[in-house]
């Protein structure tokens, strides 16, 4: 399955992609398939076979050759989506490093922390839905995917043994601020927590904050 970004080459230094300005014609269509990129720049269906296909992560700065046409200079290809605006493929995205809110050593929560955990308990069920809505509305699913499966990549081996089934909200939360768009409710709390270093989950009756490379419980609270 094609993934954001996918362009293609045909090996003498042209380059076929979906822009912002041909994205936002139809938000939910796929653009980041091959197939679909030279459909529409018109490349006849038995020529399609002769364009290297490629794939990049413009998050994690992998750079895969999906379908790749012998002596054409993939590395070339590789120079090029490196140096690639961004904005230019899609407006409201924020290209930025991914944090890793859980490495080092467990930090100390001060009363800031404890506030910001306040905040997200209200907002923390709506996540989902409201994330969800406004994204695939504003740039598509593709990139959305991209973002999220990034995010959550970063944080997956750390949380994998001790909370893998409450951290998702957060990872929601922080991946919605990759994007310039307006939400239904503010996530903002969860958003400083993770760049501050410190991941909330609940559990049905106990929320925690989590720090440091091993996830630890830095702070808990009974649900009364």
């Amino acid at each position: 399955m094609c993934k954001f970004f996918s362009f293609v080459g045909d090996g003498y230094g042209n380059y076929l992609y979906a822009d912002w300005n041909l994205r936002k014609t139809r938000l939910r269509a796929n653009w980041d398939s091959h197939t679909t990129i030279l459909t529409h720049f018109k490349v006849p269906p038995k020529m399609q076979d002769r364009w290297s296909k490629y794939e990049y992560n413009p998050f994690t700065k992998e750079f895969t050759v999906d379908q790749g046409i012998e002596r054409h200079d993939h590395e070339a290809a590789e120079n090029w989506v490196r140096h690639l605006n961004f904005k230019s493929v899609v407006e409201p995205l924020v290209i930025k490093k991914i944090r890793n809110p859980l490495t080092g050593k467990a930090k100390n929560v001060s009363e800031q922390e404890i506030a910001l955990l306040d905040q997200w308990i209200k907002v923390w069920n709506s996540v989902e839905a409201s994330v969800w809505d406004s994204v695939w509305d504003s740039v598509g699913l593709p990139v959305w995917d991209s973002v999220r499966d990034s995010v959550w990549g970063s944080v997956r081996d750390s949380v994998w043994k001790s909370f893998i089934a409450t951290v998702w909200a957060s990872v929601w939360a922080y991946s919605s601020s990759f994007f310039k768009i307006k939400y239904e409710h503010d996530f903002s709390s969860a958003v400083k927590l993770w760049n501050s270093g410190f991941v909330p989950s609940f559990d049905g009756e106990t929320w925690r904050l989590h720090s440091g490379k091993n996830a630890e419980i830095v702070y808990e609270r009974r649900v009364k």
